[in-house]
């Protein structure tokens, strides 16, 4: 847009022929808009300015009202009003004249209406829709310069909604004569894939038309429709590999025309739009990558050194290089690319240098130690940006051993950094690695105090939550009351010093931690000397009201001694008539607390401060409430990004058909915060450490609702040491907050020389980069365990019990692992009721068959030859990966519908063995549900029965049409429909006649086009008997989201990264399954794999993280993740999906699940 504008007001002159002579490149002082310009040079003012503009847009306003204007003086005044409008003033009577000039006028005329349009309106604005037709019309005209014009708004500012009105026509303009009507084409629907890709997934094959077109601009356009594609799904653009190559070569080769070079390189921008399409389809894929080494080889011999376009193209290759699979002679080259840019006295290149070597470090972090003295030199150069870079590279390469020096690095950057977005991104910064590798409690206090202290009030809120958190969540034991009583004796030293310049965020930390643990100093001597401090600060005129309120929070906990409650009742008669609302009602309640002992005792219990209460987040105890409502009219419970898609659809013109609303007992809260369920401060983007922050908005009020509770991977409390062992020395620092006198910390003096100083600083900050790491749950690299991390109250915290809980674990992990990787074509064994093992026949295993779900939802298992009696259920891999589940054979019933579900085996439903006979060969060995009856006419000479067949790739519905009759049925016809289904006959299913005594099947693939908890299909059978009229069989089938869920494989380090990609967060607390023979959350893990077909990825201590698939459209479907963490009695699962719908519907089955269980 900026410059569009940029070249239109620099064509203004000339455009509007506003001199004598036409084409005059000089704009006429004697015009209108000149004489409005000059005016504005010559003021001295901005009150002046006003009163200029203010009288121009009255003029405006009169000359735009008055019918004697002609269409050549309104395009003047749309440019004087477009004028008035960049200054900042609102011309809004003007914008209905910019559409009339856009309809009305002449090509020129058109041109500046279509200018004043695109920059008056927004895309939500009411007047678009004046313009549709006006664009349409200008689409279908035969002058090029307004099907271009037309195109150009398009694709700048046409909403989502009035996609549909003009879609066909812009698709046309593809197979335009013109080139550069073709271009803007391909543009037009790349801006619709980016707002709306549902509604031009229809054209992906002219895309490819456009890829391949004569036209370099047309193909160049079709790189952008394609860089997004590919980012998306890579998989299915694989074949595009070759292609992508070929062009690269030829554009490296120059064979494009000399109009695509900038300075001698050709189509530079191009060449990087390539290499960025090229890194995605070879990652991770050594096939496809084999095929672009010789490309990427000579787009580094090619790009010389020497403009800063090559610059730009040799920074691209470095990335392609270290993305995709690797091969050692580039890889040595791109290193070495590297290394010339890092060792370069220019500025902007060695912040390239830095900022490429930021990015390979993720992939090498030992690619970092050629460069040590140059990395250290950048930490004291003389631009700002370069030291923020090098922080950036030191925080990737982060690890147990090197984190205290590279901590204290970015603290004295925050000392001296005035700019809030460094403060911000380095606050987050510390606090994470603080939260990963502390390694112990006096640093860990130190260290959050700087950040607290330095980071003041615009860091981000989530920060002292979590470290409020942190203190609230552990358990009693020496190690936890050592790490609060240094934080309040720490707290203690900073209030009796000067407050005045600790930030208002702190102080509420500080207040909070000593209401709450003041009561491990033992203070006998003096009980109120904590409560004289925080008098102390209520009384000063710093502190905010928001922190007071916080003060008479903590001093309501404190006021157990007769100075204390002296103390309390002189704060209450100064704050109890407060002009704040706040105030008053914390000084009443600290008022009363403090006279009643015993009802303090009862509201503030001293042996409760440590457990959590129980919160029933499913608000059980509204069921009747609810049934009640919706009986007598109420509308059911919507999400709340159903109720936002609703407010959208109010507001704005939508032509999709409206979804179904979820049942009311899905009980759930949207979570908006992007942070990873494993870190401490998500200030990063890749791999968890980008310096893109997730900036929330809000209030700023510390909320400890839905702050992560688990802080690492191996556990919180730390391995005790034995009494034979000497405690490692620990590295100390010096801390400003721990005695408020105390000047900042300088560098210690020595006698060492400044190269030798350097080198022992490298040997800080880059130790540790040699060894192996390990991949962290949610993807980093990491070489140490995590030291802060909280243990469910209960559990054991010897080592002893770790270690047999983990090799009970990893025995059950075996037997599963045994299990599942055993012959199934001999022979299958299965634990019977007794505990022994019961062996059945191929035959045996390959006849028993899976029920998902009946039409009340409930799974089931039937087999032909043998009933299994088990225990409780018992899971199996099939040879497609599908799971099928035994569960016991007692008669259950369906809470909601009240009827028998009869899961007997198939030896008691002799019905059954008829048409099992006629199940298609290529179906026979996969799981699938029972036969269901839908329908059969009077006298039962037709009966319709369905059945479902799980493949890995899509549901397959299976009609059998049974005729009892000796005459045939003729004139067939099939009708499936659902609006929220995607239903495809396969080929060869459909029939026209059906024999007497005979038995035939459709089969139908069936996937989601969107998610919902329960979808109704509906079908129609019309037939005709000889001699008989025409008949027709209606029936209605009811299929749950749990049969279109598949299990999704993914790695540990995949999961992550699909994790932070993911913008669709549920959070909900499940009821555990308790068993005697797994842990909690083995079990509730178990049963969810089992009862929806989950894929189980990790299970660490007490978090589990799970995957599943849903079959939604052409492809693997849409993912969806489950971090789950065992929290008091409950499992806190975190659902994360790219489809808004699905983890509300997973949610409820999960809930249903697991109640059943």
């Amino acid at each position: 847009m900026s410059d569009v504008v940029e070249k239109t007001l620099s064509a203004l002159p000339s455009l509007l022929s506003l001199d004598s002579q036409a084409g005059a490149g000089k704009l006429s002082p004697s015009s209108k808009l000149g004489n409005l310009i000059k005016g504005i040079t010559e003021l001295t003012s901005k009150h002046e300015e006003e009163t200029l503009i203010k009288k121009e847009l009255e003029s405006i306003k009169e000359q735009v009202a008055s019918p004697n204007t002609t269409m050549r003086q309104m395009k003047e005044i749309m440019v004087r009003a477009i004028y008035c409008e960049m200054l900042g003033y609102q011309a809004s009577f003007s914008y209905i004249h910019a559409i009339k000039l856009a309809q009305q006028g002449s090509v020129l005329e058109k041109r500046v209406g279509y200018l004043a349009v695109s920059l008056f309106l927004n895309e939500t604005d009411e007047f678009l829709l004046l313009l549709v037709n006006t664009v349409l019309k200008d689409l279908q005209s035969t002058n090029l310069i307004e099907v271009c014009m037309a195109l150009t708004v398009v694709s700048q500012m046409f909403p989502k909604d009035m996609i549909p009105a003009i879609l066909p026509v812009v698709e046309e303009k593809l197979t335009h004569p013109k080139e550069i009507i073709r271009r803007k084409a391909v543009l037009a629907l790349y801006k619709f894939y980016l707002i709306a890709p549902n509604q031009v997934q229809h054209i992906h094959s002219k895309f490819r038309k456009a890829l391949c077109d004569k036209d370099p601009g047309v193909m160049t356009a079709s790189l952008h429709i394609y860089l997004q594609l590919i980012k998306e799904n890579p998989e299915s653009y694989k074949d595009l590999t070759g292609s992508m190559v070929t062009i690269l070569r030829q554009v490296v080769g120059g064979k494009l025309p000399l109009d695509f070079n900038y300075h001698s390189v050709p189509a530079p921008w191009l060449q990087i739009q390539l290499l960025r399409i090229l890194a995605y389809l070879g990652k991770e894929d050594q096939g496809t990558s084999e095929m672009m080494y010789d490309v990427l080889e000579e787009s580094l011999r090619r790009a010389e050194m020497n403009h800063n376009i090559t610059y730009a193209i040799l920074f691209e290759c470095v990335k392609t290089i270290y993305t995709v699979h690797p091969k050692s002679q580039l890889l040595e080259k791109a290193a070495e690319c590297i290394g010339n840019f890092v060792l370069s006295p220019k500025i902007n290149l060695k912040y390239l240098g830095l900022k490429a070597l930021t990015y390979v470090v993720q992939q090498d972090a030992n690619l970092a130690l050629p460069h040590q003295m140059t990395i250290i030199e950048c930490l004291d150069h003389s631009d700002v940006i370069i030291k923020r870079e090098t922080l950036e590279l030191l925080f990737r390469i982060t690890n147990a051993q090197n984190v205290t020096v590279i901590v204290e690095k970015m603290l004295e950057f925050l000392r001296l950094t005035c700019d809030d977005y460094s403060t911000i991104d380095l606050v987050g910064k510390v606090a994470e690695l603080a939260e990963k590798y502390s390694p112990d409690n006096v640093w860990f206090i130190q260290t959050m105090n700087s950040v607290f202290s330095l980071g003041g009030d615009v860091m981000q809120p989530d920060i002292p939550n979590n470290f409020l958190r942190l203190l609230a969540e552990g358990v009693d034991n020496v190690e936890d009351r050592q790490l609060r009583l240094f934080a309040v004796d720490s707290y203690v030293s900073l209030l009796q010093g000067e407050t005045a310049k600790l930030p208002q965020r702190f102080l509420q930390v500080i207040s909070w931690v000593l209401g709450e643990y003041s009561y491990l100093r033992e203070e006998e001597s003096d009980p109120g000397s904590v409560m004289r401090l925080l008098a102390r600060l209520l009384d000063q005129r710093h502190t905010s009201t928001e922190t007071r309120s916080w003060v008479l929070g903590a001093m309501t906990k404190l006021c157990s001694s007769p100075v204390s409650v002296a103390l309390a009742r002189d704060v209450c008669e100064r704050y109890s008539g407060s002009l704040n609302t706040v105030l008053r009602q914390k000084a009443q309640e600290l008022m009363i607390l403090s006279q009643d002992t015993k009802l303090r005792a009862r509201v503030l219990p001293a042996e409760g401060r440590l457990e959590s209460p129980e919160v029933d987040s499913s608000l059980s105890f509204l069921d009747g409430y609810v049934s009640d409502a919706l009986a007598a009219g109420a509308a059911p419970y919507k999400s709340p990004h159903q109720r936002q898609e609703d407010l959208v659809q109010e507001k704005a013109l939508s032509l999709e058909p409206y979804g179904l609303s979820l049942p009311v007992s899905l009980s759930s809260c949207s979570i908006t915060d992007r942070r990873s369920p494993t870190l401490l401060s998500m200030s990063s983007g890749l791999s968890g450490n980008s310096t893109e922050l997730s900036h929330q908005e809000g209030s700023t009020t510390l909320k400890l609702e839905g702050v992560k509770r688990v802080w690492g991977k191996d556990g919180y409390l730390a391995q005790q040491q034995s009494a034979g062992e000497t405690p490692t020395p620990l590295v100390e620092l010096p801390s400003p907050l721990l005695s408020p006198q105390s000047p900042p910390s300088q560098k210690p003096s020595s006698g060492l020389e400044p190269d030798q100083e350097k080198r022992q600083l490298a040997s800080s900050l880059f130790v540790g980069l040699g060894s192996h790491n390990s991949v962290c749950l949610m993807g980093r690299a990491e070489t140490a365990p995590r030291h802060f991390r909280r243990k469910p109250r209960g559990e054991s915290s010897s080592g002893a019990s770790e270690g047999s809980s983990d090799s009970s674990h990893s025995s059950r992990s075996a037997a599963v692992d045994n299990l599942l990787h055993s012959n199934l074509l001999d022979s299958t064994t299965v634990a019977s009721e007794g505990g022994a093992a019961t062996t059945t026949t191929p035959q045996q295993t390959s006849q028993r068959t899976l029920d998902h779900t009946t039409s009340n939802g409930n799974p089931h298992v039937e087999g032909t030859e043998q009933r299994v009696e088990a225990g409780g259920p018992l899971s199996l891999i099939r040879g497609n990966g599908m799971v099928a589940v035994v569960p016991p054979t007692h008669t259950q019933t369906d809470p909601q519908t009240q009827q028998d579900l009869h899961p007997a085996p198939a030896l008691e439903r002799p019905r059954d063995l008829p048409l099992t006979s006629h199940l298609p060969a290529e179906l026979s060995g996969l799981a699938r549900s029972e036969f269901t009856p839908l329908c059969s006419d009077q006298d039962s000479s037709l009966a319709l029965s369905a059945c479902r067949v799980y493949k890995e790739d899509a549901l397959v519905l299976l009609v059998f049409i049974s005729n009892n009759n000796d005459s045939a049925l003729h004139q067939m016809v099939l009708q499936l429909t659902c609006k929220e289904l995607e239903i495809s006959c396969i080929s060869g299913s459909p029939l026209k006649e059906v024999k007497g005594h005979s038995v035939s099947v459709c089969l139908h693939t069936v996937v989601m086009k969107r998610a919902s908890v329960q979808v109704e299909l509906a079908g129609l059978l019309s037939y005709q008997r000889p001699l008989g009229q025409p008949q027709a069989a209606q029936f209605s089938l009811s299929l749950s989201l749990k049969h279109f869920l598949r299990p999704l494989t993914v790695s540990t380090g995949d999961y992550g990264k699909m994790w932070l990609s993911f913008s669709h967060d549920l959070k909900q607390n499940l009821r555990l399954v308790t068993t005697e023979h797994q842990e909690p959350l083995t079990a509730t893990l178990d049963a969810l794999k089992g009862k929806l077909h989950l894929h189980v990825v990790d299970i660490i201590g007490s978090e589990g993280i799970v995957a599943c698939r849903l079959l939604q459209g052409p492809g693997q479907g849409q993912p969806c993740l489950l971090h789950c963490r065992v929290h008091a009695d409950s499992l806190a699962v975190w659902l994360r999906s790219p489809v808004p719908e699905l983890p509300d519907s997973l949610l409820y089955h999960c809930q249903k699940a697991l109640t059943e269980t």
